[in-house]
């Protein structure tokens, strides 16, 4: 027997006790409307409509598609439907809803694309070199240590905004077998600095003493980067240097250094929203052990 032929079958019998006669009769005709692949999926469409139905006729409505298939009704029903779980609540709305748009289509009009901001690439290993190269290069000792500074707290230590203007040299610390930046301001933590840009950012704190390693003297002036950055821009064919992609770049090598991506694959997750679930009843490690993760060992 042909797989559609059987999965028509079983929605022709389905008939269970869980569930009024009449709300399945609505079941069994709404369900094979949508041609489902499969007896379980069609199982779970069934289970889906007949809960709905069923809680549609205790309200006194009537069992016609139009009407217990609303998007209201079925928002209704997914909300306030005593006895429900989270999840089941969860997974009734999304079958009713693929259910809705495929037998009362004039209801659930296609959903319009929301923008979404794109995440800006990182840098190349190469174009950090070429910034570090022209930083290098700057007229003066203090130019060139603020500019290397700069580069290192942003890829280094994913440091952006005010977090990256209000570091002073005495912030930069070697501790628990790394280098360590002390971050001031509402969100203060300790960020281990990737092993790589040990040696240059510890020269710049060195040069920077207790004055800001930015340079300037009023961390709260928005524009305290804007020479550097004009200093670094676009030199040997490189690309403007912007912050957020030098934050960007250290998220990337830090994820690579965490395994991130391997994780991800292997647990079938795609969605950040979930990994934040996850961790939101973790608690962090303590330095030492975010030293070893993102820092190692001391290098110069």
């Amino acid at each position: 027997m042909a797989p559609e032929a059987e999965v028509a079958r079983y929605i022709a019998r389905w008939r269970p006790s869980s569930v009024s006669p009449q709300a399945a009769v609505f079941a069994r005709d709404v369900i094979a409307k949508t041609g489902p692949q499969g007896r379980e999926r069609a199982k779970n469409l069934l289970w889906a409509a007949g809960k709905l139905a069923d809680y549609a006729l205790g309200l006194g409505l009537d069992a016609v598609p139009e009407v217990v298939l609303h998007p209201s009704a079925v928002e209704r029903f997914t909300r306030c439907a005593p006895g429900l779980s989270a999840v089941a609540r969860r997974t009734l709305r999304t079958n009713l809803r693929f259910t809705g748009r495929r037998v009362v289509p004039q209801l659930y009009p296609q959903d319009l694309p929301l923008p979404r901001e794109q995440a800006k690439s990182p840098y190349s290993p190469v174009q950090i070199g070429g910034f570090l190269a022209l930083a290098d290069a700057q007229p003066t000792m203090e130019r060139r240590m603020r500019a290397a500074g700069l580069v290192c707290l942003g890829a280094g230590a994913g440091l952006i905004r005010s977090d990256l203007r209000d570091v002073r040299g005495t912030d930069v610390t070697c501790r628990s077998g790394g280098v360590i930046v002390a971050v001031r301001g509402p969100r203060s933590r300790v960020v281990p600095v990737l092993a790589r840009y040990h040696g240059r950012l510890l020269a710049a704190a060195e040069s920077a003493g207790t004055a800001l390693i930015c340079g300037g003297t009023d961390p709260g002036r928005r524009n305290i980067t804007n020479p550097l950055i004009t200093a670094l821009d676009g030199g040997g064919g490189l690309p403007r240097l912007d912050t957020s992609r030098l934050r960007v770049t250290w998220l990337r090598d830090a994820a690579e250094l965490l395994g991130l991506a391997t994780f991800m694959h292997a647990a079938g997750i795609t969605c950040s929203q979930r990994l934040g679930d996850l961790v939101a009843g973790l608690e962090p490690a303590g330095e030492t052990d975010a030293v070893r993760l993102l820092g190692a060992s001391r290098q110069s």
